[in-house]
């Protein structure tokens, strides 16, 4: 055989390589962001996307008909997985536990369905549906696939698939919050709770606080936070003015994109502390989210991209 007859066999598994990685690298943010509105933590996601390389790496690429919904249903699989090892992990949490938070670019907010669908609010509603329901509700209301797409990432029936919809839809729509808040409305309602709790202006956050606001706040165990939910706008407001959020002195706050809507990056003595997230309905606080468990806040040093 001729050294021009060798050539095509060795470099067919590069080409096969190089085919995989293009398709990979073309749907990771979308991959990215499935997974991680069904985990509610990067780090599982990024997790999940690594597995879903191994698996892709192996697939007998001619045989795929559709990559974009190979990868998917790939990357749902591992996430259903992953969603039911933490689901006995968190049983055990330290106190309330809040999603990792992540540090967005500028244009998810230009998205108002995707910048609402990873808040801090929608992931911590999706905590609430069971790991299939959670899976169908963020494939079809998301990402808008059809329920035979769904049903084979699932393993179920596509009638199955739309009972589970329909259940999750109805589950989500009674907890979800009611109208989404604009950026400029998010921001007014975080530039005033900021000044507020800096000043521990007390009747300032009382005029921001909806009656029925909650105050979560996640050390998981390492760091100082509320252990339980405080519900109340007199009692947030007093917990808030006190400074419970943050005692050390040394202290520096920064406006940033938070899940796609404005939020606060607290730095103390230099370093990342904290990430303080709202819900804002009808210009009011309705949820305050404080996440300084340091396990949570290795991606808020650099700005994650998420898609549709």
């Amino acid at each position: 055989m001729s050294q021009r007859d060798e050539q095509p066999s060795a470099s067919e598994p590069l080409d096969r390589v190089d085919s995989a990685t293009e398709a990979f690298v073309a749907y990771r943010n979308l991959l990215f962001t499935i997974a991680y509105e069904m985990l509610g933590s990067a780090a599982d996601a990024e997790d999940v996307l690594q597995e879903t390389w191994l698996r892709w790496a192996g697939v007998d690429l001619p045989t795929v008909r559709d990559a974009r919904a190979y990868l998917v249903r790939i990357t749902t699989r591992q996430a259903l997985d992953r969603l039911r090892v933490l689901g006995r992990r968190k049983e055990s949490y330290v106190g309330p536990w809040l999603p990792e938070p992540l540090l967005t670019t500028p244009d998810v907010a230009e998205d108002v369905e995707l910048a609402d669908s990873v808040s801090m609010a929608m992931l911590l509603v999706l905590e609430t549906l069971t790991p299939i329901e959670r899976a169908v509700f963020v494939l079809r209301e998301v990402f808008d696939l059809e329920y035979d797409e769904i049903a084979e990432a699932v393993e179920k029936t596509p009638t199955a698939v739309r009972q589970v919809a329909y259940r999750a839809r109805a589950h989500v729509a009674a907890r979800r919050p009611h109208g989404i808040a604009s950026p400029s409305e998010t921001q007014a309602a975080l530039e005033a709770f900021q000044y507020a709790v800096e000043t521990g202006n007390l009747q300032r956050l009382l005029d921001i606080l909806a009656p029925d606001v909650v105050a979560l706040s996640d050390g998981g165990g390492i760091k100082h936070a509320l252990l339980r939910p405080v519900v109340g706008a007199d009692k947030v407001a007093r917990l808030l003015a006190a400074g419970w959020w943050q005692r050390e002195s040394k202290r520096s706050v920064k406006l940033v994109q938070i899940n796609g809507s404005p939020g606060l990056l607290v730095h103390v003595d230099g370093k990342i502390d904290g990430v303080v997230a709202l819900r804002v309905e009808n210009g009011l606080v309705t949820g305050a989210y404080h996440v300084r468990n340091p396990e949570k806040l290795s991606h808020i040093k650099r700005e994650i991209a998420v898609s549709r």
